[in-house]
């Protein structure tokens, strides 16, 4: 048996203020389907580069001009007042900012929740676009718009259609103003760069139509969106805040390159990390929006990224694909004969470089349609021949996952059971006995601390696992702040982690 290196990383010696990515959710507080047309086309997507010089009227002009599309929503929704985990999301890493109040002569077991968002008008004939999370659970859909100080009370609007993938909503008005909508202009948000100056209108804690500047602090940054799948995302330094869920990010020409969603902070609050949804991305999708129902490919597999080291071992090249750790059970990869322990390197003759990028093109891909998906299976080339299924996001998070567990309250990490076949194709040693590290939230603290997907947990706290059960009740059993040490089996080193929970 050959011998085993350990390697021993070590915590900081200085504590660390732990990070909780959380989406701007509308802010909680307590105040005293079949659509018309679009009356035009949508608004035309500028390309043109971003150039010129920034004056000192610059962001004066942009919130004169663009202020009045934007529309502060107010929602009306029943949740049940006996379950606190229901309103904070469970283990769900995105906090919600504030505790609701039972509102007055509710059933005791349910209470009305008032929330404010922000959202943009896309066409004059009253379509709007804000963020799924602002209206989900709505029973009433309220908007107001600016300047329009003389109508006591709310424009009432409806739900067209709505995407969890993308937290994207498409909302039309029931009842109209008197005056014709301004309209939102669309920027190419491919066109945007680090450095690229932007600015934000929303409805912080309900101070309406609030303007705030920043910059593009990164473009294409992966956020996870649900369960397994990430959206790429504009970074803003720009203030985001609860209640600017579903506003506008504009560029400097006032054009609106991206809508405002989630933050990173440890408070809460606007600490200069924000995530906005890139306009092509809600652009792409509002045609599906205004039928009421987002149709996506899906072939039925977990896969997780080939490994850095040990790739040669899969028969690769580079350390690029897609590795498939399970497929469901008479799924459209399980007809087409994928297996386990292939890995995915082409799909419909383009090159696949990890699972983001196959993600991408299978949820792109209408459903019913087949192509060719070139694998790599014990070293040897494949071209199957997969019928795109459609995705599901609701039933998809229900799905037998047999020995896999999603262990997300505090560590962010899926677990799955070890077996033969998997030690192999990891190239741990034969008599390596424990449970597969399948996936790693982006932003968590395993992630932070060294876990990556690949690794075999051997022990965790020194007690020795053999299943994700046992793992799981490990891993429970740790308090919140607390320390999990966990030793990894890496291909052929062993590796000691020290993962606090958060």
């Amino acid at each position: 048996m050959s011998t085993r290196r350990t390697t021993l990383f070590s915590g900081m010696s200085i504590a660390v203020v732990s990070i909780v990515i959380g989406m701007v959710l509308a802010s909680r507080f307590n105040f005293p389907q079949t659509s018309a047309a679009l009356t035009g086309q949508l608004p035309a997507l500028n390309s043109a580069p971003i150039s010129g010089d920034i004056g000192a009227t610059t962001f004066r002009d942009i919130a004169r001009d663009q202020t009045a599309m934007v529309v502060n929503i107010r929602t009306l929704s029943q949740r049940p007042s006996n379950n606190l985990n229901d309103f904070f999301g469970g283990d769900d890493s995105f906090r919600r900012f504030f505790e609701p109040r039972q509102a007055p002569r509710q059933r005791p077991r349910e209470e009305t929740v008032q929330a404010a968002g922000t959202g943009f008008v896309i066409d004059a004939s009253g379509l709007i676009v804000t963020n799924n999370h602002v209206v989900a659970e709505a029973t009433k859909i309220e908007i107001d718009f600016f300047g329009d100080d003389d109508r006591d009370g709310f424009y009432e609007a409806r739900v067209l259609g709505r995407d969890a993938l993308t937290d994207t909503a498409l909302l039309e008005l029931i009842d109209h103003p008197e005056w014709e909508l301004p309209v939102a202009q669309f920027g190419d948000s491919n066109e945007m760069a680090p450095g690229d100056w932007v600015m934000a209108i929303g409805n912080p804690f309900s101070l309406g139509h609030t303007v705030t500047v920043g910059v593009i602090s990164a473009i294409g940054r992966p956020f996870r969106a649900a369960r397994g799948r990430d959206t790429s995302m504009l970074q803003t330094d720009a203030a985001i805040n609860p209640g600017n869920s579903g506003g506008p990010l504009l560029n400097i020409r006032g054009e609106v390159v991206g809508m405002n969603t989630a933050i990173v902070s440890n408070r809460n609050a606007n600490v200069g990390v924000g995530f906005a949804v890139p306009i092509n991305t809600v652009r792409e999708l509002l045609d599906q929006l205004r039928t009421g129902k987002v149709t996506r490919g899906v072939i039925g597999v977990e896969i997780f990224n080939v490994p850095r080291e040990g790739f040669e071992d899969l028969g690769l090249d580079t350390p690029r694909g897609a590795v498939v750790s399970r497929v469901n059970e008479d799924g459209p990869a399980d007809q087409a004969d994928i297996q386990p322990g292939d890995v995915i390197v082409g799909f419909n003759g383009n090159p696949v470089d990890g699972t983001e990028d196959l993600q991408g093109r299978v949820t792109g891909t209408r459903p019913g349609t087949t192509l060719p998906v070139d694998v790599i299976r014990n070293g040897e080339p494949l071209t199957l021949s997969v019928t795109i299924g459609e995705l599901n996001l609701e039933t998809e998070g229900r799905t037998e996952r047999g020995s896999a567990e999603e262990i997300s309250e505090g560590f962010g990490i899926t677990l799955q059971d070890l077996t033969e076949q998997t030690a192999r194709r990891l190239r741990v040693p034969q008599d390596t006995v424990g449970v597969v590290v399948v996936d790693v939230a982006r932003g968590s603290t395993s992630e932070s601390r060294g876990l990556q997907p690949g690794d075999v947990v051997i022990t965790i706290n020194r007690t020795p696992v053999t299943s994700v059960a046992e793992a799981t009740a490990q891993l429970n059993a740790v308090e919140s702040g607390r320390t999990a040490f966990l030793l990894v089996q890496r291909a052929e080193t062993r590796i000691f982690l020290q993962v606090p929970k958060e």
